[in-house]
């Protein structure tokens, strides 16, 4: 298995498994609720905080996009409102640093990806993103470890992207992830782990969109080198991403 790794952290066998809070967008644009989330996180024993680098109107269409139960307004309108600009992306960079936790954060756009690449140690790719072949390049070309979500995908598609990217750049980890908001249990299927990792030489993770941490839990097992999980600091505020979230407490235990 070839090792990376990410800011003070080695990815691969024999290396304990990496730990990352997903902030996704539960702060609803609010910076001091960013930062707790960030803070929380390194409380919980976390490697890294996860968040997203929206550019809404380089990612998607303004009209025609089908809502989501998870959402009470299109989402373009939902980012409009409450993505994080690129200065506060740095204001959480420099806290993290301050407080001992790593900064991620995923672009979903090739714009997006370059105004983050001072900031980041590695990028998170989202699962829609997966077969975005000539951004993804872009992105390799940057020489940074590449963390892939492949939700939704066939393994076909899988190897297609890998295909693409490995003369490019070798530092890749797949997630297995199932993009079913939150999923039932009997459709997570975490023998895929086996599949990617009887299929690749490189890390294998898993993203949870799970209520809980048992699948997690189950992930690690595996042989999973990476586990992403959603956090938010109160269940009850409602947000596209709440379903799928846990509060720090519970990524703690």
């Amino acid at each position: 298995m070839n090792k990376i790794r990410i800011a003070n952290h080695n990815i691969g066998t024999k290396q304990k498994c990496f730990i990352i809070a997903e902030a996704c967008d539960n702060h609803l644009g609010d910076m001091e609720t960013a930062k707790e989330m960030a803070k929380q996180s390194k409380l919980a024993g976390a490697n890294a905080v996860k968040y997203q680098h929206h550019l809404p109107d380089e990612e998607m269409l303004k009209d025609g996009v089908p809502m989501s139960d998870n959402f009470d307004m299109p989402l373009y309108e939902f980012l409009k409102l409450y993505a994080l600009t690129l200065d506060q992306h740095k204001e959480l960079k420099k806290y993290c640093d301050d407080i001992g936790i790593t900064y991620l954060c995923t672009p979903f756009s090739k714009q997006a990806a370059l105004e983050i690449n001072e900031l980041v140690p590695a990028f998170k790719i989202g699962s829609g993103e997966l077969t975005d072949i000539p951004t993804l390049k872009v992105i390799a070309e940057l020489g940074k470890p590449m963390i892939l979500s492949t939700g939704m995908s066939v393994l076909e598609e899988i190897d297609e992207t890998v295909e693409a990217l490995l003369p490019i750049n070798k530092q890749l980890v797949l997630m297995n992830c199932t993009s079913e908001y939150p999923p039932k249990y009997e459709d997570l299927n975490l023998g895929v782990i086996n599949i990617l990792k009887d299929r690749y030489n490189f890390p294998i993770g898993h993203s949870d969109h799970s209520p809980d941490n048992y699948s997690s839990f189950a992930a690690v097992t595996l042989g999973a080198k990476i586990i992403e999980k959603h956090i938010i600091l109160d269940k009850k505020q409602p947000g596209p991403d709440q379903s799928v979230s846990i509060e720090p407490y519970e990524l703690y235990q």
